[in-house]
């Protein structure tokens, strides 16, 4: 009989919002930050709350295992789905007259009038980093028997990060941005996304031990099925 975990579903709710978020409103923005010793780093404003998906990720395995992270990443791509296919079809609607209104209708499209290309980039790069951040930090979990857990997220965290940075500026903007701007940004996430993950190691083993602990859980993926393409748990 399967286990019921009263914080699971706190997690992948927080999960799906944060996903959605950083996707729609800061993936679009390129901002630039002035740093002391490497100087004007371009980066993308979703940069800033992105690898929190991560941080739910990482914890959903380390607690609950490799087949609820894969759940919370078939739901992540769902609600990613939907919410692009919405905003086509509210662009697509013909616009009431009024000058308010014609200058709400330029504002969405310029916007959403990328996000089905955002979308797009979005579910094949999280859906291919995600579920390598999570098979990462599975079979770390069983190496390591357990111990030395910052090796496992950051160890992880690089991994996925390389496979989703590569992969959703390259879809997403290709053609609309320069391809020496796509690089720097892609460069750029990955290093910033990658030492987020470094910064948070104290507040993972907080929150990890915390769930452990009320949960009654510690879950290593001995005989887990990794295959992608399963929802259920």
């Amino acid at each position: 009989m399967q286990r019921h975990h009263r914080y699971y579903d706190l997690l992948l709710a927080a999960f799906v919002v944060v996903l959605l978020c950083s996707n729609f409103i800061g993936a679009g923005k390129v901002a630039t930050l002035d740093l002391p010793i490497f100087g004007t780093v371009i980066f993308g404003a979703g940069i800033l709350f992105f690898p929190i998906a991560y941080f739910f990720g990482d914890i959903m395995t380390e607690v609950y295992g490799y087949a609820h992270d894969r759940r919370a990443v078939w739901m992540g791509f769902a609600a990613l789905a939907f919410a692009a296919l919405m905003a086509q079809v509210v662009i697509a609607l013909p616009v009431a007259p009024g000058s308010y209104m014609a200058g709400y209708q330029s504002g969405l499209e310029t916007v959403f009038g990328n996000s089905w290309r955002i979308a797009l980039g979005s579910m094949i790069a999280f859906w291919c980093g995600s579920l390598s951040n999570s098979y990462v930090m599975a079979k770390m979990k069983i190496l390591t028997q357990g111990r030395h857990l910052w090796t496992r997220t950051i160890g992880s965290t690089a991994v996925g990060e390389l496979v989703d940075s590569s992969l959703f500026y390259m879809i997403a903007f290709y053609g609309i941005w320069s391809t020496s701007e796509i690089i720097q940004v892609a460069l750029a996430q990955y290093v910033l996304k990658t030492l987020w993950e470094v910064l948070a190691t104290p507040m993972t083993y907080a929150v990890v031990g915390f769930l452990k602990k009320k949960e009654n859980e510690d879950y290593y993926d001995t005989h887990t099925n990794f295959t992608p393409f399963k929802i259920k748990v």
